[in-house]
């Protein structure tokens, strides 16, 4: 038997993604956003409220977008509840070291090893408001300490996801089965 809830935004897994972005003295910020996902074959979509993030792309026209892992899910979880202002080093704080990405204008995180480089595609909205951003991805940067041979090890990234219905952060762990193969057997 089902049980309705009505409207929720309820969806598994919503992916943990953090926003990098430089503002305008080139001052790296990062923030912490659920409701994103690949939109095209080379195109990111997220949908933003009105941050001092979502005032910098548009200042910008480039971020990057990291996969939050079980390892930095504190500071992960710290960056959406913080907003970066002149009086508190945000990133100080969080423990995030930002480099320059050779790609766009926007920052990388030494500890987050999994990473997007995105130029924006398109944004709505006026400043001040929130926006849907759509990105197309220039470059995939990604640590070696995650990867297996030339493809990502999920067991050593350890992504998170974000679970709305009881807030709460889960680990995604385990290999099931092979994509585009286990159901050909129904064929």
């Amino acid at each position: 038997m089902r049980k309705d809830f009505g409207q929720k935004t309820w969806l598994y897994p919503m992916p943990v993604l953090i926003i990098g972005s430089y503002d305008e003295n080139h001052k790296a910020d990062a923030m912490n956003a659920a409701w994103g996902g690949i939109y095209d074959y080379n195109q990111i979509f997220v949908s933003l409220s009105s941050h001092r993030t979502t005032s910098n792309i548009r200042k910008s026209g480039a971020f990057t977008i990291s996969v939050a892992t079980k390892k930095m899910v504190e500071t992960c979880d710290y960056v959406g509840l913080v907003s970066q202002n002149n009086d508190e080093n945000k990133m100080l704080k969080a423990g995030l070291h930002d480099f320059e990405s050779k790609h766009v204008n926007a920052p990388l995180f030494e500890e987050l090893p999994f990473t997007l480089e995105c130029k924006v595609v398109s944004m709505d909205g006026e400043e001040g408001d929130g926006a849907y951003l759509i990105g197309e991805i220039v470059n995939v940067s990604i640590d070696e300490s995650v990867l297996d041979g030339d493809k990502v090890d999920i067991l050593k990234l350890e992504p998170i996801a974000f679970d709305p219905i009881n807030n709460k952060y889960v680990l995604l762990e385990e290999n099931v089965a092979d994509a585009f193969r286990v159901g050909a057997k129904l064929k």
